[in-house]
């Protein structure tokens, strides 16, 4: 998923004077992102410093798109993948997505926009929202470097791919099977099942495991509606673990069971698929018997 291209070196030097000089010619601005998220490499190695000395004949590498930092900010947020386009991060449980009323600090988007502002120096640097998880749920979540990209993937946000695993009350008497319902928010902000009016929310659901009075579900979202999972599992009968909510009569993680595992879709600039999984967090892990949960 990442473009490399290959430098080799001339003369000697240090590392940041050969990224600023021909033929790169960088911004100071946009090197030190690039050290930042080590994506750059010399001779192989990516633990390098702006002072690394250079010889003739080694070989930059520099990862200009699709770079995985692996870099993990305030509580908890870590960023999975930084371009010049996108920026996937893995949200933790208990974190808003984005700023309300209540909370306009501690969020997702505040965080991220920081961290960009930060790194690249620049305060005009921020993020765009795409999508939004729960404060409750974990996982993957997609934000735009632009309003054009942020537009581009909002525009095919219906043909994105997007998993998550749930632990629930409870079995289903059937393996798998899609649930439809047309979801109704009250005025005080609870989501039920309408019987007339509201947005139409669909969910396919297969079951990957039962243990004891609990069972592990993959979900396949083809809406996003608010509380779309959480509200149509719990009417038919098994609501997530954690959810009280909705329902649930047991909390043994102490949160929310319900994580956003994989996220595909299609690059808003080169097309070029994307594809991005999160493990089940241990704190959920934790509650299945035997093994690492992985979707099969």
């Amino acid at each position: 998923m990442s473009d490399q291209r290959e430098y080799r070196v001339a003369a000697p030097c240090e590392l940041m004077a050969f990224l600023l000089g021909p033929p790169l010619r960088l911004a100071r601005t946009r090197a030190k992102e690039l050290l930042k998220f080590q994506a750059v490499a010399v001779r192989g190695h990516r633990r390098v410093r702006h002072d690394t000395a250079l010889v003739p004949g080694d070989i930059v590498t520099i990862g200009s798109r699709g770079h995985t930092p692996d870099s993990t900010l305030q509580r908890g947020l870590r960023i999975v993948h930084l371009d010049d386009a996108i920026i996937v991060i893995d949200k933790p449980a208990g974190l808003l997505s984005m700023g309300s009323e209540r909370e306009k600090e501690r969020t997702a988007h505040r965080i991220l926009n920081e961290h960009l502002k930060a790194v690249n120096q620049s305060p005009h640097q921020q993020a765009f929202i795409v999508h939004r998880l729960d404060r409750e749920t974990s996982g993957l979540m997609l934000f735009a470097r632009s309003e054009a990209m942020q537009d581009a993937l909002q525009r095919d946000w219906k043909n994105a791919s997007k998993r998550y695993l749930a632990i629930v009350e409870g079995t289903p008497a059937n393996a798998s099977g899609t649930l439809r319902d047309h979801l109704l928010e009250s005025k005080s902000l609870k989501v039920h099942r309408a019987l007339k009016g509201g947005s139409l929310a669909i969910t396919h659901y297969r079951l990957m495991r039962s243990f004891g009075a609990m069972s592990l579900l993959e979900l396949n979202l083809e809406t996003g509606r608010k509380h779309q999972i959480r509200v149509q599992l719990a009417t038919i009968g098994h609501p997530v673990v954690g959810d009280r909510k909705y329902g649930a009569g047991s909390d043994p993680a102490r949160r929310l069971a319900l994580h956003a595992y994989e996220l595909k879709f299609r690059h808003p600039a080169s097309n070029a698929p994307m594809e991005f999984h999160s493990e089940l967090p241990e704190r959920l892990n934790a509650l299945i018997p035997g093994s690492r949960a992985k979707p099969g």
